[in-house]
């Protein structure tokens, strides 16, 4: 458990379920958190004893020497204003400060503004995400009660780190540490996941025409062919349902691509009486993590959008949500490949009103 102000590890265990659950506190920087698998849980592997002994030295919350992620850092008294002129390093930054959680995120590049005002107030910070030049004017206001430190810091370390929410997604982690789970009736927030669901079209038709043999044959190379697939473009199998399957990727553009794959590989069986159609949904957004039956799940609002919207889908298709359909990435995908786009307005249970999602067919796909 990680205090997301200053990194240092303020709660150990050895497995995933003896993780202690609810509000740790860190006596350093003087705040409350909560365990969140993406932002304070990380994962720790290192050779068994019996091999190697390895020495793990606690974070040291220290001086420049050991702490070169922070670039400023101003006590200011309460009320007191400051203005700074900062240099620093293009890439992600954020500023907290003693004592609060969380603090606004700041990203550096050469189209951002020369300047920016941090102003902390009694009830926390009051600004959104800015975006400002690598040389830029600050502008610091305490605007609470007491005095405070306001850090300003880079942040390029959380994109190596190996937090609980990126560890348990990978395929991996599940092979080799499938008994790994949280405790019963515990959960945890694992950010946005990219939700995939997917299904045979007609499957009891299958086995009416070929018969029940050659039909389970069929239907299991096709599990073959989409967990491959989906291990291709770093995604993760999650569970099966009958012919179902459900999977996670952390970015949406992965799993359009091993939709693409999967919906080509059964396309190209020998076979054309008997060919597959592969109905698929597939919807991003923050969800939970969670034990059932044994097993890491997953659970929460993204799940049930992703699971009805594998249902709207026809076969040969994927049906996607608005989530997904802006995302850059996936943007960016749809350019550079040929894809039949058709916006449709649904009803999706458990979404009130009607729910804008696009129709994807490619065009080297059956049914394009």
């Amino acid at each position: 458990m990680i205090c997301p102000s200053c990194l240092a590890a303020k709660d150990k265990a050895s497995t995933l379920e003896l993780l202690r659950a609810g509000v740790v506190h860190c006596d350093t920087c003087d705040i409350e958190f909560s365990q969140d698998f993406e932002q304070s849980v990380e994962i720790s592997f290192s050779p068994c004893a019996a091999i190697r002994e390895v020495s793990a030295p606690p974070f040291c919350v220290a001086g420049p020497q050991v702490t070169p992620h922070v670039a400023v850092q101003q006590l200011l008294e309460s009320g007191e204003e400051r203005h700074l002129s900062v240099h620093l390093r293009e890439g992600r930054h954020r500023v907290r400060a003693w004592g609060i959680a969380g603090g606004p995120s700041i990203a550096v590049h050469e189209s951002g503004e020369s300047e920016a005002t941090l102003r902390l107030d009694a009830g926390g910070w009051a600004d959104a995400p800015l975006s400002i030049t690598s040389t830029a004017e600050l502008r610091l206001i305490n605007g609470g009660t007491d005095r405070r430190l306001f850090i300003l810091e880079r942040i390029e370390w959380a994109d190596h780190a190996a937090t609980g929410a990126e560890v348990t997604a990978l395929p991996e982690f599940r092979d080799l540490f499938s008994k790994e789970v949280l405790a019963a009736g515990a959960f945890a927030n694992v950010g946005s996941l990219a939700m995939l669901f997917t299904d045979l079209k007609d499957s009891t038709r299958l086995y009416q025409q070929i018969g029940d043999g050659p039909a389970f044959g069929r239907v299991m190379s096709h599990f073959d062919v989409l967990e491959e697939a989906v291990r291709r473009h770093d995604g993760t199998i999650v569970k099966t349902i009958g012919d179902a399957v459900m999977a996670i990727f952390r970015e949406p553009v992965h799993g359009h691509r091993a939709v693409a794959d999967a919906q080509r590989g059964l396309a190209a069986s020998d076979d054309e009486s008997v060919r597959l159609s592969l109905k698929a949904g597939l919807h991003y957004g923050p969800c939970l993590a969670v034990t059932m039956n044994e097993r890491l799940d997953y659970f929460g609002t993204t799940v049930n959008v992703a699971a009805r919207l594998g249902g709207i889908s026809s076969g040969d298709d994927i049906v996607i949500s608005d989530a997904v359909r802006l995302d850059p990435e996936v943007e960016r995908f749809f350019a550079n490949n040929r894809a039949g786009l058709t916006s449709l307005l649904v009803d999706v249970k458990g979404i009130e009103g009607q729910m804008r999602v696009w129709r994807v067919v490619f065009a080297d796909t059956p049914g394009s």
